[in-house]
């Protein structure tokens, strides 16, 4: 456990190497995805976002959107800027993705409308993509291969 311990801190705090510009285009994109829509949870699509929160969730809904929001901002501006600490900044967010996804499923169960998904079938469609956005942010940041070569030694 030590080694593995190890081998994921320097994982974690070493400077990452070059990155291909497919994967830097991805890295962009998805870093201005999030600013955008960090931006959006704070002004103009608050109450949407709200739709999201789950009603077991022991958080002021409005807490909950202010406080994803600056987290989306802070991971699509790292995301960007942090180039040389990209993988640990995709772990992020792939982390984040992960937390996000119970009121993804809360706002299905639920049938909550929000952000045109009024339908069963858009909000169960919009399940599926989350996965996407977790394998785009290890993907265009190289956190899963250099996790995965990490975890080898």
């Amino acid at each position: 456990m030590t080694s593995t311990r190890t081998t994921l801190t320097k994982l974690l705090t070493r400077p990452a190497g070059k990155v291909s510009v497919p994967r830097l285009i991805a890295a962009v994109a998805l870093g201005g995805s999030l600013i955008f829509a960090g931006v959006s949870h704070l002004t103009v699509a608050r109450q949407e976002f709200q739709a999201q929160v789950p009603p077991w969730f022991p958080l002021d809904k409005d807490f909950v959107v202010l406080a994803s929001g600056v987290a989306e901002i802070s991971l699509g501006a790292a995301l960007i800027g942090l180039r040389k600490r990209r993988v640990p900044v995709g772990l992020c967010t792939a982390a984040f993705f992960v937390l996000i996804f119970p009121g993804n499923i809360s706002q299905y169960a639920t049938q909550t409308d929000g952000f045109g998904l009024n339908t069963d079938r858009a909000r169960l469609v919009r399940l599926f993509f989350q996965p996407v956005l977790v394998v785009w942010a290890l993907w265009s940041t190289g956190a899963w291969k250099e996790l995965r070569a990490a975890l080898r030694k």
